[in-house]
């Protein structure tokens, strides 16, 4: 999986030192409004939005594929092919690489 470098950070707003020390709710409140309210926006990057909308819609994982690997596993019918897990593997490295040297 590649990290898409070109989300935008946004500087944290200071909290007051009374909100720092009590950590109470409203002093939150009022950090997370003033943030709001400060023009900022976070825009995810396609990648994370689909995540986000895998979360939402309840598809994290297949389970009954999952059941289906743990049955075969138990059963000692589960095959792994060493040359997708290898090729897999190789193109892995590969993706960290480029990452490394861009």
């Amino acid at each position: 999986m590649k990290i898409d470098d070109s989300i935008k950070t946004v500087a944290a707003i200071p909290m007051n030192d009374a909100a720092a020390r009590t950590g109470k709710a409203g002093h939150r409140v009022e950090w997370i409004a003033a943030l709001h309210n400060s023009g900022d926006s976070v825009q995810l990057s396609p990648q994370l939005q689909n995540i986000e909308k895998s979360f939402t819609n309840g598809e994290v994982f297949n389970a009954a594929r999952v059941e289906e690997i743990k049955r075969a596993i138990s059963e000692g019918q589960f095959i792994v092919n060493p040359d997708k897990v290898a090729d897999r593997l190789i193109e892995t490295v590969r993706d960290l690489i480029q990452t490394k040297q861009a």
